[in-house]
């Protein structure tokens, strides 16, 4: 009985162990995200004016980064894919790119995950990407389709994160 009850106490404390091993890379995994930033549109209208703008600050240039752009909208979303321009920003420096991601398959079925009438998306931007020197940066996002307001985009948003 007495072996019994070591050896319980044996896997208990393993079992701490591991949860809190677990903890602890589950809370220095999120230190990794240096911006997740997203803002909702209003009335689901992402009009040319409404940019999303995100600050941030590298302070080791010698690690890899990546840089994420987040969409969400609804089913009534009119179009299998979205335009957008991004402005990155480094002090005096300004460098404007056009990218363009498809959001649905041919049949119209959305890419996106999600469930019900919302579909979300972390879109890639640069991928370890090394930024030149440590200092302060913005990026600059705003839509870029035909239609003034786009309709049907509920949030979009801005996520820099290290590289793994």
């Amino acid at each position: 009985m007495a072996r019994i009850r070591i050896h319980l106490l044996q896997n208990r404390c393993v079992l701490m162990w591991l949860l809190l091993g677990s903890l602890i890379t589950t809370s220095t995994g999120c230190k990794r995200n240096l911006v997740d930033f997203s803002m909702e549109t209003p009335k689901r209208q992402w009009f040319y004016r409404n940019h999303v703008s995100a600050q941030f600050e590298i302070n080791d240039n010698s690690k890899a980064y990546n840089i994420y752009f987040k969409l969400r909208h609804t089913a009534d979303y009119r179009y299998a894919n979205i335009f957008i321009l991004a402005h990155f920003v480094d002090g005096k420096k300004k460098i404007t790119k056009r990218y363009q991601y498809k959001l649905a398959e041919n049949d119209g079925k959305w890419l996106g995950s999600g469930s019900g009438n919302i579909f979300n998306y972390t879109l890639p931007m640069v991928t370890n990407y090394r930024f030149t020197h440590n200092g302060k940066y913005s990026i600059d996002i705003e839509q870029n389709m035909r239609d003034n307001p786009l309709k049907e985009v509920t949030d979009v948003g801005i996520l820099v994160e290290e590289a793994k």
